[in-house]
């Protein structure tokens, strides 16, 4: 049966490779958290991975997906967002743009100015585009997770609707839909790290999403699905044999 239109990320699946990846993807997470509802995982463990995740997202970011600017330790805002990334995960799927908004507004409290914290920047169509991947997000798709996470996470760094900060929020946006999603519940892998590992690709592959074609979506989607196989890698939690 064809796929109805109206599931685009659905017809992104079917890309040359992207459906194949995203299994892989998933294999390498279920390797991590094999058994998922059986294996204990610690308080100190999902600490650990969030704190990895914190310190590369920081790392990455460096003003690489803002407006040029005095540099910025992003070490101590990340972890302040991650440390509430579980639970702004569960808003994720329901309420994106309050979860979008509060992912800022942790971040950037006492970087960017308060009336900016949560408040999409002047743009002529950001504010559809905003209310587009919100609609994405809230709606049921047949896709892989893998994939919804991946369009938000390339979606958010494109269209940069705050003043600085873009790509932190983009990313835990990234792992807030795994959480919710199921891939990662217990919050141990760390795709964050996946990207750093990466991140040659990762530049290039966001540049290839920016031109709007198949090629690069898919491309985009393909680095997408090798940085959470490599977060399941880095993972503090050693993967059970099959």
């Amino acid at each position: 049966m064809a796929t109805p239109i109206s599931d685009p990320l659905a017809e992104l699946t079917r890309l040359e490779g992207v459906g194949s990846a995203a299994a892989a993807a998933r294999d390498a997470l279920d390797a991590v958290l094999r058994d998922r509802g059986r294996r204990t995982v610690s308080a100190e463990q999902s600490a650990a991975a969030l704190l990895a995740a914190a310190r590369a997202t920081a790392a990455l970011e460096i003003n690489q997906d803002d407006h040029a600017g005095p540099a910025i330790d992003w070490t101590a805002p990340a972890v302040r967002l991650y440390t509430e990334l579980v639970d702004l995960a569960g808003l994720i799927r329901v309420s994106p743009g309050q979860a979008i908004a509060r992912s800022h507004a942790i971040l950037c409290r006492g970087i960017a100015a308060d009336d900016d914290l949560g408040r999409v920047r002047p743009g002529d169509d950001l504010g559809a585009r905003l209310t587009a991947l919100q609609r994405l997000l809230t709606t049921h798709t047949d896709a892989p997770v893998i994939v919804l996470a991946g369009v938000a996470h390339a979606e958010l760094i494109t269209m940069a609707p705050f003043v600085t900060g873009n790509g932190m929020v983009a990313r835990a946006v990234q792992h807030m839909i795994l959480i919710d999603g199921d891939l990662d519940r217990p919050a141990v892998t760390v795709p964050e790290a996946g990207h750093q590992a990466l991140e040659g690709d990762y530049r290039r592959a966001l540049a290839a999403y920016r031109t709007g074609a198949a090629d690069g979506v898919r491309d985009w989607l393909l680095h997408v699905c090798e940085a959470v196989a490599k977060g399941a890698e880095l993972s503090p939690l050693k993967p059970i044999a099959r």
